[in-house]
């Protein structure tokens, strides 16, 4: 009965029901456009390939299957993505880039600045997965002229600022984040696809595997929740001060320290790493000089090994975890602007201590994340290994990045719906 008021209430809410009508809108021509190919593939031979290479399909799950069709978004916003990536880890280098981040002026010319970066790196991204399938075996491509390969490059380029641009236009709706939603109505178009995939390939006798596939997934979804949500409170109190005869302060609060604070971010970053050998590999197995075509042969194969592929994956999550964490949390700056607001942690002394006490305590909750992320990561391949079934496209990941999509846009609607509740007021 909650759930139905809380509908009718978005649905009496003028703006916010066409802001959502809009999202959805959005949402659908981005999914029309992924079923658009660029003129001159072989669609058959090009889903075999996606469909033999772990590699290939785990970039066509991110791109909502938009890859495999060959179509003009085939890129999604992978591009976009590594200028947001490539800018967030200049502001740790580039200290102007550091102070541009804390002032709103400067984070609109970052922002303008990564849309900028987007347009390159869909050019060099759609080179490389154009050539990548030209130098296939399986006649994908094929022979095509200088000319219709510019024409491709073009059509993919411009389908990625496409949808950068319908992804802003998303946020601005503040209904959810527009980037997270694109990627999120991939994951879960591809989702009936992967059922019909695991059914077809089960047999009778395999009831329980799949009863047992069912529970690990609600199992997953749960725990992706309580880690998601999870935080700890760590408590602040706020000195008195007398100003005018007048008394401020005393007051008790508390500081949240997530979980996970780092989001799918290290996913994003170890699945981008650990695909890079490969598909770099993937050029030069055909190479006429022969220790080059055997190194990349051998790259390949090192890689298609599925043991070695997961404690790898596992080792780039948890190492990702931490190193985002540290980007994105400075314990320095928090001690420091408690202490000028008169605020501490009860029994820590303000300044130095209290930087030190917040790294300490942050490290220790960021294991059991990245510990949490690492194992989501390589859900796929441990239940590959017991059940023989491909379980990639509604595994830890795509749980995880579902779950966490829902979360955040959800959050966003009841602070619109309480903004309402307030202003009637």
């Amino acid at each position: 009965m909650a759930l139905y008021n809380k509908f009718i209430q978005i649905w009496k809410a003028k703006d916010l029901r066409n802001n959502i009508l809009f999202v959805l809108a959005m949402l659908v021509i981005f999914r029309i456009a992924a079923h658009i190919p660029v003129p001159g593939v072989d669609t058959s031979a090009l889903k075999d390939f996606f469909n033999d290479s772990q590699m290939m399909g785990m970039l066509n799950m991110f791109s909502g299957g938009s890859m495999a069709n060959f179509s003009i978004v085939m890129m999604g916003i992978a591009p976009y993505i590594t200028s947001s990536i490539i800018f967030q880890l200049l502001g740790m280098i580039v200290p102007k880039l550091e102070e541009m981040q804390k002032e709103e002026s400067g984070r609109a010319k970052i922002s303008m600045w990564t849309r900028w970066l987007t347009v390159p790196m869909a050019l060099m991204q759609s080179f490389g997965m154009i050539t990548l399938l030209r130098n296939s075996q399986t006649g994908i491509l094929g022979d095509i002229s200088p000319m219709n390969f510019i024409t491709i490059l073009v059509i993919i380029t411009a389908g990625t600022i496409f949808l950068m641009w319908i992804g802003e236009l998303i946020t601005e709706k503040k209904v959810g984040n527009g980037i997270s939603l694109l990627i999120f109505a991939g994951i879960v178009a591809g989702l009936p696809q992967a059922i019909m995939n695991i059914k077809n390939s089960s047999t009778s006798g395999e009831a329980l595997t799949l009863v047992g596939f069912l529970v690990i997934a609600i199992i997953t979804v749960i725990g992706v929740v309580v880690i998601t949500e999870g935080q700890r409170n760590i408590p602040v109190q706020y000195a008195k001060q007398i100003r005018g005869g007048r008394t401020y302060g005393g007051t008790t609060s508390h500081l949240p320290l997530r979980v996970n604070m780092a989001g799918v971010i290290p996913i994003i970053f170890a699945i981008s790493v650990v695909l890079f050998p490969p598909m770099i590999a993937e050029f030069f197995k055909s190479a006429k000089t022969e220790w080059i075509a055997s190194l990349a042969n051998w790259t390949i194969e090192v890689f298609a090994n599925q043991l070695v592929y997961g404690v790898l994956y596992f080792l780039l999550v948890f190492a990702f975890t931490f190193f985002y964490t540290e980007v994105i949390f400075h314990p320095d700056q928090i001690a420091e602007n408690l202490q000028k607001q008169g605020g501490f942690i009860p029994g820590i002394r303000p300044g130095r201590h209290t930087a030190e006490y917040l790294a300490s305590t942050t490290h220790k909750i960021i294991l059991v994340g990245a510990l949490f992320l690492g194992l989501i990561a390589v859900l796929p391949l441990i239940m590959k290994y017991f059940t023989g079934m491909d379980a990639l496209a509604i595994g830890g990941t795509s749980l995880l990045i579902v779950v966490a999509v829902v979360i955040e846009t959800v959050k966003q609607v009841e602070a619109q719906l309480s903004m309402r509740e307030y202003e009637g007021m």
